[in-house]
């Protein structure tokens, strides 16, 4: 795809990341996260979430193509899980891209420029995490130079599903 633009998210961007999370779980977990929980997903609930985000200086990235938000990446130049994971010293907490226009290189993009800020900042672990039976996105993670090194818990309406985590030595990348 042409005349893609990455460039860090403002409060205007927003809303579309909002979306393009919801979207991106209705459309990627579906049969793999209660479906009860995915059509009961709060769009004003994700605004605030996303709001905090950049209020609090969290780092988002945004795809950007005619002027429309594509996709997002959320991610952290710190590991806010030090004691489960020592080693990390970031992290990519969310990689969204609008589900019609996934598989035209978008995440790669996304991904590759986060990875370049965080090796400028010297990092050299980052991890990520994955629903283990999300397929298609961990074929994506191990393609990009993933590589599972753990699994943990996490719980969404009230129950419990898998994560595959993911390290990348971004140091030799």
């Amino acid at each position: 795809m042409q005349d893609i633009i990455i460039r860090n998210a403002t409060i205007k961007d927003i809303e579309e990341i909002a979306d393009i999370k919801i979207e991106g779980w209705r459309t990627a977990y579906r049969g793999i996260i209660d479906d009860n929980f995915l059509d009961n997903m709060d769009m004003e609930q994700e605004i605030e979430k996303r709001r905090n985000n950049i209020d609090n200086g969290v780092n988002i990235v945004v795809a950007e193509l005619n002027k429309k938000v594509i996709g997002f990446c959320l991610y952290r130049n710190y590991n806010k899980n030090t004691e489960k994971y020592p080693e990390a010293d970031c992290e990519i907490s969310s990689l969204y891209v609008k589900s019609n226009l996934r598989r035209n290189g978008i995440g790669r993009k996304l991904m590759q420029y986060v990875i370049e800020l965080l090796k400028k900042e010297d990092k050299k672990k980052m991890i990520l995490g994955c629903f283990e039976k999300n397929y298609p996105s961990r074929a994506f993670y191990e393609k990009m130079g993933g590589i599972v090194f753990d699994y943990d818990e996490i719980e969404f309406g009230n129950k419990k599903y898998t994560l595959a985590l993911y390290e990348y030595n971004i140091a030799n990348m």
